[in-house]
């Protein structure tokens, strides 16, 4: 879905949100409630000015506006694939916005993300899988990683990963995958004005994905392993 659709299908009434160079910040009222909105359009990939760009959005809400929610639109293509961004640390703007959301997150804010179009490899676990809980349109595209990179990365033949990813969801892409393992919340359909309401006010701050991939049948094991190392650190404490 277009940026400029969503933004008008989240906010009937109207906002104050603003799209510049893929950049996308600004404010918006839910149910009488400012609501700051953050994030990326037209498949832009994260490089070190976009990174910081979210991250400063953040930091901006967290000083100036305590405990308001914050909505991250997630459309991109992944990390910025350039030897300037490699040089200059991209890994390291990344990891701070992920560090910027979750300090938002310890004081106070409520965090939703909604993929409406792309959500690939970094540029969506630096944003959206940071969020208190994050959603998903139904045609949006979401993946980590694609089978050809996984296979080389991996050796494993790309043709067994396909026949996996046909019964896996770990490796298949697109929300309803990551619906089943926990790291989609639910996919929005209808009226997605009510959808960010009723998301807000469900918003909690405690992880559950993994108890969610289980019950759902995508992640048989994480929420097992989860236990097991909790009980055996505290054990030794």
């Amino acid at each position: 879905m277009d940026s400029l659709q969503l933004l008008a299908q989240l906010f009937p009434q109207g906002h104050e949100v603003t799209i510049v160079d893929d950049f996308i910040s600004g404010t918006a009222n839910v149910a009488g409630q400012d609501v700051s909105v953050i994030g990326t359009s037209g498949h832009t990939p994260i490089g070190v000015e976009i990174a910081l760009a979210q991250a400063r959005a953040v930091l901006a809400t967290v000083r100036d506006h305590p405990q308001r929610p914050i909505l991250l639109l997630v459309d991109t293509q992944g990390q910025r694939l350039r030897h300037r961004d490699e040089m200059l640390g991209i890994n390291s703007y990344m990891a701070h916005l992920g560090m910027c959301i979750d300090l938002a997150r310890q004081s106070g804010h409520k965090i939703i993300a909604l993929v409406y179009d792309q959500a690939l490899s970094g540029g969506f676990i630096t944003s959206g899988m940071m969020a208190d809980a994050c959603y998903a349109l139904p045609a949006a595209t979401i993946r980590v990683m694609g089978l050809p990179a996984m296979a080389r990365i991996t050796k494993v033949p790309e043709e067994k990963l396909t026949a996996l990813a046909l019964h896996n969801p770990v490796f298949a892409p697109g929300p309803k995958n990551y619906e089943r393992m926990g790291g989609v919340q639910s996919i929005w359909e209808g009226d997605l004005a009510l959808c960010l309401r009723e998301a807000l006010l469900q918003a909690d701050a405690t992880d559950r994905r993994s108890e969610l991939g289980q019950q759902r049948g995508g992640r048989r094991k994480s929420q097992e392993v989860i236990e097991a190392v909790l009980s055996q650190a505290a054990q030794v404490q």
